[in-house]
């Protein structure tokens, strides 16, 4: 990270998403235990570094407890798909989540102690389910097969290149500006115009899906990465910071690189269950 200083942000971006891609498509390829290993890992750090913003607002959540809960969920979720235990064990979650009510009464001198309940249960639904409905999209079929998620990950960092591009190269007219002033209508129509064309691409090499699934799944993550964006750039507006993080050279924390996934993800799963 020191060493990737040195250079412009554009280079850094370009940097990171390379080395990240390389990283994370391996491990989705090589099996569905790597797959699990490099989620969980995004996942325990974007819940983290949330928690961590939450905190830089005033609020005193239950950073470790809700990141045991996140977590578990998580691996619940995968190892249910996974089949080596059974669906019964969702049960757990809700008198897991339950204790958090409990633990807040050893809590002294909290002036609004539900507030900080509602952001350790925001940190949750907003970062950990997504994840863990990931795990759906993986076992689609009832076996491990990455095609899916290769695919959407690339329609999703296709959406974000391309809205990079045609916004820096022809973006004019502000698509919301009071909540993301860069933000515009060309860079969203660039996005969207390369995710189409990648889903086109994935239908020719992958048969999991048929075309009308991939450019339905394009057409989610389009419209859901770019709320997912506005809605992160909304969070950040409210504490007044510019990135979540600088874990990720040229772009930001986790939650900036992975925002449009987290909503995204809820609707491409309930496309896949239903359809």
């Amino acid at each position: 990270m020191t060493a990737l200083k040195k250079y412009s942000n554009l280079t850094q971006r370009i940097i990171t998403a390379l080395i990240g891609a390389a990283v994370i498509i391996s491990c989705i390829i090589y099996s569905e235990w790597t797959y699990f290993a490099i989620f969980f890992l995004i996942c325990f750090l974007t819940l983290r570094e949330f928690y961590a913003l939450a905190g830089l607002d005033g609020m005193v959540v239950q950073k470790t407890f809700g990141t045991i809960c996140g977590m578990s969920i998580f691996s619940l979720s995968f190892l249910i798909e996974h089949k080596d235990i059974s669906y019964r064990y969702y049960f757990l979650i809700f008198p897991l989540i339950s204790c958090v009510y409990m633990i807040k009464l050893y809590k002294k001198f909290e002036r609004k102690p539900f507030t900080n309940i509602a952001y350790t249960f925001l940190g949750i639904f907003y970062v950990a389910i997504p994840y863990a409905l990931l795990n759906i999209a993986a076992f689609e079929n009832g076996d491990y097969n990455y095609e899916i998620m290769f695919g959407c990950l690339f329609i999703l960092w296709a959406s974000d290149s391309g809205a990079y591009i045609a916004g820096t190269l022809f973006g004019k007219r502000k698509l919301f500006e009071r909540i993301s002033p860069k933000k515009s209508w060309e860079g969203a129509l660039g996005g969207a115009l390369l995710a189409l064309a990648f889903a086109f691409l994935m239908n020719n090499f992958f048969h999991t899906l048929a075309l009308w699934q991939w450019l339905s799944i394009a057409a989610i993550i389009i419209v859901g990465g770019t709320y997912g964006d506005l809605i992160e750039s909304l969070l950040k507006r409210s504490i007044e910071i510019k990135d979540s993080g600088s874990s990720l050279p040229g772009h930001g924390g986790f939650l900036d690189r992975f925002d449009g996934l987290l909503i995204s993800a809820p609707f491409i799963v309930a496309f896949l269950e239903i359809f």
